[in-house]
């Protein structure tokens, strides 16, 4: 916990980044907001509902996501951690946490915000991401997922954004990777955030537009399944067929800072 707090301390003098355009410029009004104010050590607030579990998630990942303090827990200064830890549990090899705000809080159409920094180490993926509220009903690839951040641990000046849907999901999702010009995901917050409008999603990293996507971006006879609501979700994985897996070269326990979440809807 020391390694944490130390750092803690000296981010309290980061800013955040100077953007070009906000949420007054684009039309946008502030719907809902976590800014992780609490008690040094305590839980993430109600809105945040993790997801328990270590069968891989579907992309042979290494860790076990726990409900614990240990993997995600607020610093008292305004931000939330999430940890990769190496260690033992329920069969896993190392453990870590995702948090849903699935059945809490779910937008859309919606610009979704967070400023976030991000671990570096082979075998560490961080991510900022969305999935269709109907989820349960309607599955996967179906619901639509819509990734603001991913970022290979030992890549971490390349920001990966990201549509998956019927058609063209994995290693078929219609994405691009954008290249940090200075200061690299792991060095330093950002912001990254994504405007959902209906037929059109538009990513933005420190208020630079990097990526956008429109129906006819899709391939040919799949289906645009952006138009409904979608929960955010927060995690840090180890491992998985997105990266490689942790090597000497990865510091455990690893970190992936949030500095807020913030949810915006049309004026």
């Amino acid at each position: 916990m020391m390694r944490g707090l130390l750092l803690a301390t000296m981010l309290m003098g980061c800013t955040s980044a100077t953007t070009d355009v906000g949420p007054v410029a684009t039309g946008w009004t502030e719907v809902w907001a976590d800014e992780f104010d609490g008690t040094a050590g305590s839980a993430p607030d109600d809105h945040w509902v993790p997801d328990v579990g270590g069968d891989g998630w579907g992309n042979s990942q290494l860790e076990f996501n726990t409900d614990r303090t240990d993997n995600a827990f607020l610093d008292g200064a305004g931000h939330l951690i999430i940890r990769a830890q190496s260690e033992q549990y329920e069969g896993n090899g190392y453990t870590s946490a995702r948090l849903t705000t699935k059945g809490t809080v779910e937008h859309g159409p919606a610009r979704i915000e967070a400023r976030i920094m991000v671990p570096e180490g082979p075998g560490l993926w961080p991510a900022f991401w969305l999935l269709g509220a109907d989820f349960a009903e309607a599955g996967w690839p179906t619901c639509g997922e819509i990734d603001i951040l991913e970022v290979r641990g030992s890549e971490t000046d390349r920001v990966i954004t990201t549509v998956h849907g019927p058609g063209y999901s994995g290693g078929e999702g219609v994405g691009t990777a954008t290249v940090l010009p200075d200061e690299t995901a792991s060095e330093a917050f950002h912001t990254y955030a994504v405007d959902i409008d209906p037929e059109h999603i538009v990513w933005w990293i420190d208020g630079r537009r990097v990526h956008t996507v429109r129906p006819g971006d899709l391939p040919g006879g799949t289906a645009w399944a952006f138009d409904d609501p979608f929960f955010i979700i927060l995690n840090l994985a180890v491992g998985g067929h997105f990266v490689e897996p942790p090597s000497s070269d990865t510091v455990l326990p690893a970190d992936m800072w949030v500095d807020y979440v913030r949810v915006y809807e049309r004026l």
